[in-house]
């Protein structure tokens, strides 16, 4: 067989192998490991990459500025707004979970709930990460940070 030939069987099977692995994929969650907080950890400001913040007070309300928010796969949302948080964990009390509610409704939600956040520890920093987009696109996370300590 020439080498002509087998370059053109060999392209389409690896065009089509990359593209398969591409819907495979997920991206990976943020570095760090799982982290239960206290509500009275949270109770802080949390900012996103894009300088969003998010402002938890030991009220149960919220403040959020421009902040990142996960609502299904919808992608590259910023809201502002008011609401009421609660901290969640799993059942095995082996990570803590933020569950937003906004209390003006935003019309990409379509009645949807903000998806919860999950907290992380890396090293000195606390981060609050929720995917975002559809998961076979590689759409950055969500992710909310603030020093640990």
């Amino acid at each position: 067989m020439s080498r002509y030939r087998r370059i053109t069987l060999i392209l389409p099977a690896l065009a089509l192998a990359l593209t398969a692995c591409g819907r495979l994929y997920e991206l990976p969650p943020p570095q760090g490991e799982p982290v239960v907080l206290k509500p009275a950890e949270m109770a802080t400001t949390w900012t996103d990459a894009d300088g969003g913040t998010l402002t938890l007070k030991q009220d149960g309300t919220f403040v959020a500025d421009k902040v990142c928010v996960a609502v299904g796969w919808e992608e590259d949302l910023a809201w502002s707004g008011t609401g009421t948080w609660k901290h969640e964990s799993d059942k095995d009390k082996t990570q803590s979970f933020l569950d937003v509610s906004f209390d003006a409704d935003h019309p990409e939600t379509d009645g949807r709930p903000v998806d919860d956040y999950a907290a992380l520890k890396q090293g000195k920093v606390l981060k609050l990460w929720a995917a975002v987009g559809d998961p076979d696109h590689d759409h950055p996370h969500c992710t909310l940070t603030r020093p640990a300590g």
